[in-house]
């Protein structure tokens, strides 16, 4: 395959991922915002264990849907960040039990804040509540989803143009 034509499938590879967050955000905003979420969407960021510039897809993705959050400024600052701070790292993570961890504290630490400063939250019910609703989505839902089923499914793995193979990462 030509540069282009390679260069052409991984961009939009990226838009549709940032796209499908970003509405998967909106369409379910009643669990995707508040103190307490269940943000369907952040299945989408264990596909940065697979291939490092899913990154930016989700960072951009993350920050569209914010656009769209009843606290769309602060949520545009405060919750791209948490994305950012958790999605970068995480391709160089050997296990992905461990690299679903980095959204949740991310988003548990960085969130509470955020909400500790616009509503004087208590810090670490915030901190408990995001993190739940992310260790659940990600680590409960997220992890045995990857690893059981769509690692085992070769399409799948080459539809997101995995750059690690399945058999060389640790459960």
């Amino acid at each position: 395959m030509s540069k282009i034509g390679s260069n052409a499938k991984d961009l939009t590879r990226l838009a549709v991922v940032a796209a499908l967050y970003a509405a998967l955000t909106i369409a379910l905003s009643g669990l995707s915002f508040g103190p307490v979420q269940f943000r369907i969407a952040e299945l989408l960021t264990l596909l940065c264990f697979y291939r490092k510039d899913y990154s930016v897809a989700l960072i951009l993705g993350c920050f569209i849907a914010n656009c769209f959050s009843p606290m769309a400024l602060m949520d545009m600052v405060f919750g791209t960040v948490a994305t950012a701070v958790a999605v970068i790292p995480m391709f160089y993570v050997k296990n992905i039990w461990v690299a679903s961890l980095l959204p949740v504290i991310s988003n548990a630490v960085i969130i509470a804040v955020e909400l500790y400063i616009a509503f004087k939250e208590p810090l670490w019910m915030s901190m408990l509540t995001v993190g739940a609703g992310e260790l659940v989505v990600i680590t409960i839902v997220g992890c045995p989803l990857f690893r059981c089923v769509l690692e085992k499914n070769k399409h799948f793995m080459e539809l997101i143009g995995s750059q690690k193979k399945a058999a060389n990462k640790t459960a």
